[in-house]
């Protein structure tokens, strides 16, 4: 198996007198659903499809709860998710309100476990996709 990536040239934004260059950008090969990820959930699992449907479609819906009650979220050997926002500052403590908060995010830190796996990855240019 291989991560695919396509050639990108692109210009510095803050600086548009520079030269463009060329990058690698990750390309992604497909989009997997729910429902094909609880597929596979089941065929790894003693789970049954509707099960495994189930239990990440109610795995969402945990995360999203306990996300909204100010939690991380750490699923083992995956990683955490939590929350963070951007805001805008102000000149005194008085001034901050919560109308200061222009945009909540969502952060995944990877596990250690994760970024071990993530290691072992190859890669190979998109244009070898077409070939075939």
């Amino acid at each position: 198996m291989a991560i695919f990536y396509n050639k990108i040239e692109r210009g510095n934004p803050s600086n548009t007198a520079a030269p463009k260059k060329w990058y690698p950008v990750l390309k992604s090969t497909g989009l997997v659903k729910e429902k094909e990820v609880a597929k596979l959930l089941a065929d790894e699992t003693t789970l049954n499809a509707k099960e495994a449907e189930m239990a990440v479609s109610q795995l969402m819906k945990v995360v999203s709860t306990l996300l909204l009650n100010g939690n991380t979220v750490q699923l083992g050997g995956l990683g955490s998710f939590r929350l963070t926002a951007s805001t805008e500052g102000v000149a005194t403590k008085e001034e901050v309100t919560a109308s200061k908060i222009k945009k909540v995010n969502v952060r995944f830190t990877e596990s250690e476990e994760l970024k071990t796996a993530v290691k072992k990855a190859t890669f190979k240019d998109s244009a070898s996709l077409s070939s075939k």
